[in-house]
């Protein structure tokens, strides 16, 4: 099994469900997908890239999955399109129901058309490394097979701090 971390967004409702609502329903899809998933709290978050839209709902899960990264990356599209996601409608970082990104496969390194990992942004955005570092240090001894979160990724927590300290400043606050 592999330890992954993915990135949960929302800031769009769907079929009359909120965003939180959203992220609430897709953390119940991804325990089921995930062995031993732990999840953040939802911060919210200003947009970036495209501001011009409502706050983003984000979080952080992780948890160990048997299988690729393309096949997790298909079961995520999947559970995205349960709440809305259609890829092909969307604006490039616009609004959207649901996005789950795979932000760390293991310590697998991947680069394709459809999927990189570490994710190519995840360095730069505190909506991720802000619930990420929550997640290392609730999280960091539970463990699958006798490996913990800590040992499987390749980021520790003391280098998100320092990635988190040396960004400019973004507008991640909890979700009260």
């Amino acid at each position: 099994m592999t330890c992954v971390v993915l990135g949960l967004g929302s800031n769009k409702s769907f079929d009359g469900l909120s965003p939180s609502e959203i992220l609430n329903r897709a953390c119940s899809a991804l325990s089921e997908l995930l062995h031993n998933a732990v999840f953040s709290s939802v911060y919210v978050t200003k947009p970036m890239y495209v501001e011009d839209q409502e706050y983003f709902h984000n979080m952080v899960c992780a948890g160990w999955y048997e299988g690729s990264a393309m096949e997790l990356l298909d079961r995520i599209h999947k559970i995205e399109a349960c709440y809305g996601r259609n890829r092909s409608l969307e604006v490039r970082y616009g609004c959207r129901s649901l996005d789950i990104d795979i932000e760390l496969f293991g310590m697998e390194k991947i680069s394709s058309d459809v999927l990189t990992v570490p994710h190519e942004k995840i360095l730069e955005r505190s909506f991720v490394l802000t619930p990420f570092l929550e997640v290392l240090k609730k999280y960091a001894d539970i463990e699958c097979e006798g490996c913990s979160i800590k040992d499987s990724l390749p980021f520790s927590k003391e280098y998100i701090k320092k990635q988190l300290d040396s960004l400019p400043f973004q507008d991640v606050r909890l979700q009260k």
